[in-house]
């Protein structure tokens, strides 16, 4: 009965140790990696006892606001701009790309889009992208239409989301008949009809990671890192849609 005693109070303050030594770590995260980073940031928590605190927009805005002195530790961007300004300027380390992404045309209507021809009828009244000043994939979308030609013709149906998630949820409420949306928001969805730009068509959309120098200090923030990098997390970065390298 006395073992027994020890073994539960050994136990106990095992799991009070592994409590007090976990932490929280907030990240910054690219609007067009929500779903990912969701699932990324449970497995995460049940492998290390550490918890998360996530914000996500777009990268030029949470950039903007790590550079205002928001209390991020991690920031993973949707460009390799932005986290490389921050290394440059000292306030990051660690940067390492994470994930590629892919851009498609997609809509609601399982019937209007069968390829890129659609874009040249251009037989609707609006097109969805994100701001392609502060969303990278609102640039890749801009990319796109001047491959093909169509920019001209096209400009006066865009309608522009603050950021990616913005742009789905107009082409999902079918405020706009189509938008370019990235590939991972409709990666477990086969609603709707869809075309995958290739990729000669835009520049990589290569998304890197920082560890912000806030997050130095704390081992959440250096354990998510190393996380990211893991065949854990790379397994579900690509069953959204993502490259990896």
């Amino acid at each position: 009965m006395k073992a027994l005693k020890t073994s539960v109070a050994l136990l106990a303050l095992s799991c009070a140790s592994a409590s007090a030594l976990a932490e929280e770590v907030k990240m910054a995260v690219a609007a067009n990696f929500t779903a990912a980073m969701k699932e990324i940031a449970q497995d995460f928590e049940k492998a290390t006892g550490h918890t998360t605190q996530i914000s996500f927009g777009s990268t030029g805005k949470l950039y903007t606001q790590i550079e205002n002195g928001a209390p991020f530790e991690v920031f993973l961007a949707a460009d390799q701009k932005r986290p490389k300004l921050l290394v440059d300027a000292g306030k990051a380390s660690d940067e390492f790309t994470y994930a590629v992404g892919k851009l498609v045309l997609w809509s609601a209507d399982p019937t209007l889009i069968k390829d890129a021809k659609v874009l040249g009828r251009a037989e609707f009244k609006k097109l969805a992208i994100a701001n392609p000043k502060t969303a990278p994939y609102g640039a890749a979308a801009l990319e796109v239409m001047k491959s093909l030609k169509v920019e001209q013709l096209l400009e006066p149906k865009l309608v522009q989301g603050d950021n990616i998630a913005q742009t789905y949820q107009f082409v999902a409420t079918k405020n706009a008949e189509l938008g370019f949306v990235a590939k991972a928001q409709i990666a477990l969805d086969s609603s709707g009809s869809s075309w995958e730009v290739p990729q000669d068509l835009y520049n990589p959309i290569r998304q890197d990671a920082v560890l912000l120098t806030k997050g130095d200090e704390n081992p959440a923030a250096s354990a998510l890192m190393q996380y990211l990098k893991g065949d854990e997390a790379k397994a579900v970065i690509e069953k959204y849609g993502y490259g990896v390298e």
